[in-house]
């Protein structure tokens, strides 16, 4: 696929993303990337947690942690699954050693987002039904002392029974505009450009009821998202045509509304590919240097930053580090890495570890 210098700003963005190309003036692209980790698994929990090995508290964990939740009825941190949870599962969304309520709820991209979600008996009855539940809890932790799982069961059954309310309206698409669903593909004849972007317009609705921090994973498109070790023409053709008019679609209604410029949106994996070939037509992985881009939040707009070799392989201007970018997320949030800590087994832990500088380069 050729490359294009796109809008004003010149980006280079791929023939492969004509939707994304439209927007190019506002990403803020990264080129410099890099990763410590080749492997799915352990360089997704280091996307997430900032630490390979699992049980680690996941980045939208630490965000609802420091900046609660303006939402009432619904979770602090959401994750719309797609159809493929990354490699090392539901760990890269959990709370780890913070309180069990600020792990990621996985909602689906269908009209009920979370199964058994509508009551099946009246509201007086069920709240009687909790109000007992709480009660022997609440009787547990009187004879216990006390517990996180207990007491994140009670706050999640409270919320489970206001989100009862919530979650039909915020699944019913009925009332956006005509214009709207078109943005965002729900036309579209390819099925899973649909469903992503059923995705990205309910992360949208999402973010303007209070939810802090909102995750989409890639429907399943049959080529393993975009790991192409082969077949690559085809996988790339296909992904592509899922996501790119959905994310196109959700920066300009962010934009229209308003809502851009206070919501950070990151388009990442956990590393890149190697610029030569593996097999006849793949690419393998490549954590040395690969790009991602954010948008909105303070970055600066139809901006790139940073750079690798003449090759492709090796990130070789203003390295950023995973570490770095959480560092970048949390300053843009309003959280100062550094200070945002708990003490377990003996230490003050946070996002970055010991790591992480903010990339000021990036930031308008």
């Amino acid at each position: 696929w050729e490359f294009k210098q796109r809008g004003e700003s010149g980006l280079w963005v791929s023939d492969l993303l004509p939707h994304i190309a439209e927007v190019a003036d506002e990403l803020c692209v990264i080129k410099s990337m890099v990763s410590k980790f080749p492997e799915h698994t352990a360089a997704n929990y280091y996307l997430h947690t900032g630490h390979n090995p699992q049980g680690r508290p996941s980045m939208g964990a630490w965000l609802g942690y420091g900046l609660g939740s303006e939402a009432d009825n619904l979770p602090g941190y959401v994750v719309i699954n797609g159809g493929l949870i990354p490699p090392g599962g539901l760990q890269n969304f959990g709370s780890g050693f913070l309180p069990a309520s600020y792990q990621g709820s996985v909602f689906r991209a269908e009209d009920e987002a979370i199964a058994n979600s509508r009551p099946r008996e009246g509201a007086q009855r069920q709240r009687r039904k909790l109000d007992l539940i709480e009660r022997l809890d609440k009787q547990a932790l009187a004879s216990a002392g006390q517990d996180d799982g207990v007491e994140s069961a009670i706050a999640n059954y409270e919320l489970a029974f206001r989100m009862q309310a919530a979650l039909p309206e915020l699944t019913d698409l009925s009332g956006e505009s005509e214009a709207t669903r078109k943005l965002y593909g729900l036309d579209a004849e390819w099925q899973h450009a649909q469903t992503y972007g059923r995705q990205c317009l309910l992360a949208r609705r999402l973010i303007e009821r209070g939810v802090r921090f909102v995750e989409l994973t890639c429907p399943n498109v049959g080529h393993d998202r975009w790991d192409q070790h082969g077949n690559l023409e085809k996988g790339h053709a296909d992904n592509a045509r899922t996501v790119d008019q959905a994310i196109a679609g959700l920066l300009k209604d962010l934009k229209s509304r308003g809502l851009l410029d206070s919501t950070l949106v990151v388009w990442a994996g956990e590393f890149g590919r190697t610029p030569m070939a593996q097999g006849s037509d793949g690419r393998d992985h490549n954590p040395h240097g690969f790009s991602i881009w954010m948008a909105g939040g303070g970055v600066k707009s139809g901006f790139s930053y940073g750079s690798t070799d003449e090759y492709g392989y090796f990130a070789v201007e203003n390295k950023v580090t995973i570490h770095d970018l959480h560092a970048t997320m949390l300053h843009l949030l309003g959280i100062h890495h550094d200070r945002l800590t708990v003490r377990f087994s003996g230490r003050d832990m946070r996002l970055t570890d010991v790591h992480g500088e903010i990339v000021h380069g990036v930031i308008a």
